[in-house]
């Protein structure tokens, strides 16, 4: 059994799990699933082809699945999946994605969306991802699990943000970011490794040392920079390494923050 406030509108076909809760004057689009014990406070819009996993709470004002911010969008079918466990603060905004980007907004689980930030078409937000208020995630943009987007930082589109990384207050980042990294700055600028965050998730001292010889490497090393990252593959023993080089030599359609600059 639901719980559902008389003044909210439930679109015929909406599909609600057990033990939800639909606040004073929501709206819940017909093509909309929600899973068990999710929450909708008061005022929130759930539209288009929607999927909400259990246990997510949705804060008033919030407006999730409505049609991307693109001119090139025509109508076409697409959809917008969230995790489990979310929490969706006031006036967030979340659009479902556009054929051109493959037709799906992907995020996680254990996510936390302050008041005010926009995670827009096509993206692919991962698991235990805070944005901060009045960030925006542009289309096609990619962040790993365990990013932190600081306040009123803007990420343009198609950029990819490392797992674990960083991201400071009022930062715009226009290229991809290495996995732990620390940007801050204006204009985005690699200035080292989210130490804070890998002492707080129990990394290894051995990994967290390798990872600092890694950037020293990226740093000051001899080549180009992505000569400098396949070294760190021929040459590394840890796990967090590795991850960092395949994540540099993978497909990508922007360049990277460098160290330095």
């Amino acid at each position: 059994m639901s719980t559902i406030h008389p003044s909210a509108i439930i679109e015929m076909g909406a599909q609600l799990g057990e033990d939800c809760v639909i606040g004073p004057f929501c709206v819940v689009g017909a093509q909309v699933v929600l899973g068990d014990r999710v929450e909708l406070k008061s005022h929130v819009v759930v539209t288009g082809r929607t999927t909400i996993g259990e246990d997510s709470v949705l804060f008033p004002f919030s407006v999730i699945g409505e049609i991307p911010q693109d001119l090139k969008f025509k109508g076409e079918s697409s959809r917008l999946e969230i995790g489990a466990r979310n929490r969706i603060r006031e006036h967030v905004t979340m659009n479902a994605g556009t054929e051109g980007g493959g037709g799906l907004t992907k995020v996680g689980d254990d996510g936390l969306f302050m008041a005010g930030c926009h995670i827009a078409h096509d993206a692919r937000i991962g698991n235990r991802v805070i944005v901060v208020n009045s960030a925006a995630v542009a289309g096609h943009c990619v962040l790993e699990d365990d990013v932190i987007i600081g306040g009123l930082s803007g990420i343009h589109q198609w950029v990819r943000i490392g797992r674990g990384a960083i991201i400071g207050a009022v930062t715009m980042v226009t290229n991809d970011v290495i996995p732990y990294g620390l940007v801050q700055a204006p204009r985005g600028e690699l200035h080292g490794l989210n130490l804070v965050g890998l002492k707080r998730r129990g990394v290894a001292r051995s990994d967290i040392t390798a990872l600092r010889a890694a950037f020293q490497m990226l740093a000051q090393g001899d080549g180009t920079f992505q000569d400098r990252v396949r070294r760190l593959g021929d040459d590394t023993e840890s796990d967090y390494v590795r991850e960092l080089v395949q994540f540099v030599l993978g497909e990508t359609d922007r360049s990277f923050l460098v160290p330095g600059r």
